[in-house]
């Protein structure tokens, strides 16, 4: 049962959009409590001055604010591109290594690349684009071998607009990746002196991933920073309790989870993972296309607001939006909504008299 002063947390994600600390004021007077780097597209140092934009805002505000990174951690990015790449339904693509791609080619990480096989299919961006590969491993190996770059044929089976290092997933193929990055054991060496309060780890599957990120910020002395576990997949659900235990927030992140069982599954699984946390009262986090509409829009659809609203119904400790205040038109608008929505759920389901009622 919520309680009535019961607060609940609220992330923005800092980017092109909310990069000046005139409109970083604004997101904080609207009431946003912490805001996230994500640093699989940018590190710490190349985000200085975004970083001295937030503090100086905190500072005017007296605001004192999270700041939460974003790790890169063992997710499957593709790499970066010279500009958007059009896809477009039936085309004909070339998935390469990447850095050695031509203009129309599609950079992938090579172990992705050694692990598909022919008829596997690739979601590129949360699902948002998908190809079906037509060569598998033996193609790649055989590429390997001559000392070529290694690549693998596909057609395009659902089309859009990639971007660069964009999320790639193989639900066929479970492809393991080192928990940190050598770029994120720089940015945690780095992180006490901008400031850094909390960490995210990307795909956490056991408890010992978030023993190893601890220890890591324990030789940074960042041991009070606290630690959020992002749940992305089916073996990270099933691992549930016992991450939770070295994990003091639970992430359950939507765009990744939404690739990995069907999509009409991912409120099942959502409303599973958080029952769990409430069981265990354990703080868990909501995100991904909370507000996603009012990235081009200034006011949010009404099954938006809906979907906050049921996340803090369930529980939820906090609420994170990405891409909405990052690159959105209206980032300081996007955490109205997002603070007056919640705060209007914690009334409701303390048992407050709705107001077209009173």
């Amino acid at each position: 049962m919520i309680r009535e002063n019961k607060t609940v947390e609220l992330f923005g994600t800092i980017g092109p959009a909310c990069s000046s600390q005139n409109v970083l004021e604004d997101m904080l007077r609207e009431g946003m409590t912490g805001i996230r780097l994500n640093l699989s597209h940018s590190g710490l140092k190349e985000s200085a001055g975004m970083l001295e934009a937030f503090a100086k805002a905190r500072e005017k505000t007296g605001i004192h604010a999270e700041l939460l990174i974003d790790l890169q951690g063992p997710e499957l990015r593709s790499g970066p591109l010279a500009g958007p790449l059009f896809l477009h339904e039936g085309d004909k693509v070339r998935l390469v290594s990447t850095g050695h791609q031509e203009k129309e080619d599609i950079p992938l990480p090579d172990e992705v690349l050694r692990a598909v096989r022919a008829g596997d299919h690739i979601l590129l961006d949360d699902a948002g684009m998908e190809l079906i590969a037509c060569g598998d491993a033996d193609v790649v190996k055989a590429c390997d071998a001559a000392g070529d770059v290694l690549a693998l044929p596909g057609t395009v089976l659902r089309g859009g607009t990639l971007g660069s290092r964009k999320t790639v997933r193989i639900p066929e193929r479970d492809i393991r990746m080192p928990v940190l990055t050598s770029e994120d054991i720089r940015n945690l060496h780095e992180a006490g002196k901008y400031g850094v309060t909390a960490v995210m780890q990307p795909f956490v599957t056991s408890g010992k991933d978030l023993s190893d990120v601890r220890s890591v910020l324990a030789r940074n002395s960042l041991v009070s920073a606290r630690v959020f576990a992002k749940i992305e997949n089916r073996r990270g659900a099933a691992a549930l309790e016992d991450i939770a235990e070295y994990a003091d927030m639970i992430v359950i992140a939507r765009g990744d989870l939404g690739s990995d069982v069907p999509l009409w599954e991912l409120p099942a699984v959502q409303k599973d993972i958080a029952a769990r946390c409430r069981k265990m009262n354990k703080p868990f986090l909501v995100v991904t296309q909370m507000l996603t509409s009012m990235i081009t829009n200034p006011v949010p659809t009404r099954a938006e607001v809906s979907d906050i609203f049921n996340a803090v119904g369930d529980g939820a400790s906090a609420l994170m939006v990405t891409n909405e205040t990052a690159v959105g038109s209206c980032p300081a608008q996007v955490i109205r909504y997002l603070k007056r929505t919640a705060e209007t759920a914690v009334r409701f389901y303390a048992g407050a008299v709705p107001a077209f009622r009173a």
